[in-house]
């Protein structure tokens, strides 16, 4: 039990600067906050889930690989979050948010879910879970674990991100998260080639 409190502390805490973080926070700034929570954890579960039936075969990847993979795709969402303008999708989403016509929630919560599916593919998170759960050998509590903790981060990021983006522009947000993956890209290459 020790150990399955650990492994949700840690998918927690890795999840907290990720991009399927920020995706969400961004995603409950222009929708229902619960049908973003629920899609969101969607999504996080289901991707839980294939991680623990990959486990075995992810493992069989040298570290130093998955480092540099890890690290390169840490980047990519840097690389995305600081250079890719939201200006133009600011704009769009003001203009859809005017029409009388809103998304329904099952819309919402199918977007939200798509997003964070392929959002968790090749993730930290997702690469870790297959890994606790190989190493483990408790495939049904690793799961458990690691999906209760990205249920949390999700609601956590569509309840407070609505708030925070009422706050901080989503520039702003953007570009924390975007100097976030970068730190975290250099860390772990550096840490990938040096060791």
């Amino acid at each position: 039990m020790g150990q399955l409190a650990g492994v949700f502390l840690l998918i927690f805490f890795l999840e907290l600067p990720d991009k399927t973080m920020i995706a969400t926070i961004v995603m409950s700034s222009r929708a229902r906050p619960s049908a973003v929570a629920l899609g969101a954890s969607a999504g996080f579960v289901v991707q839980m889930g294939l991680a623990v039936v990959a486990g075995g075969f992810l493992t069989l990847i040298p570290s130093r690989i998955r480092e540099i993979l890890v690290g390169a795709v840490f980047l990519g969402g840097a690389v995305y979050l600081l250079f890719v303008g939201e200006k133009h999708e600011e704009e769009k989403g003001e203009k859809e948010g005017e029409k009388e016509r809103p998304q329904s929630f099952t819309r919402e919560a199918l977007t939200a879910a798509g997003v964070i599916f392929l959002g968790e593919f090749g993730d930290l998170t997702q690469i870790q879970a297959a890994s606790f759960a190989a190493r483990l050998n408790n495939p049904v509590g690793v799961f458990l674990a690691c999906s209760l903790a990205l249920v949390a981060v999700a609601y956590l990021g569509a309840y407070f991100g609505g708030a925070l983006s009422r706050r901080i522009p989503l520039a702003k947000i953007r570009l924390g998260g975007g100097v976030v993956f970068a730190v975290l890209g250099l860390y772990t290459l550096a840490r990938a080639l040096v060791g």
